[in-house]
């Protein structure tokens, strides 16, 4: 069984580095995903930290309206 995991690695294609743009978007998604988050946890935090239905539509509205000001 040793065999076939060692072979198998032999066949892969070598991964090469991403390139620059990809890593700065990659970094730039993050960023806007971290402040999501926050933006979600401080709201929750003000109401109670009780995630209910008009919650849920409050905070999309709220993230879709952010996503318009940038």
């Amino acid at each position: 069984m040793a065999n076939i995991l060692t072979t198998g690695a032999a066949y892969s294609a070598p991964t090469s580095k991403p390139s620059f743009l990809t890593r700065l978007l990659r970094v730039q998604i993050e960023a806007r995903q971290r402040q999501a988050d926050r933006a979600v946890e401080q709201y929750l935090a003000t109401r109670g930290f009780k995630l209910t239905d008009d919650a849920e539509r409050r905070i999309e509205r709220l993230l879709s309206n952010a996503g318009r000001q940038l």
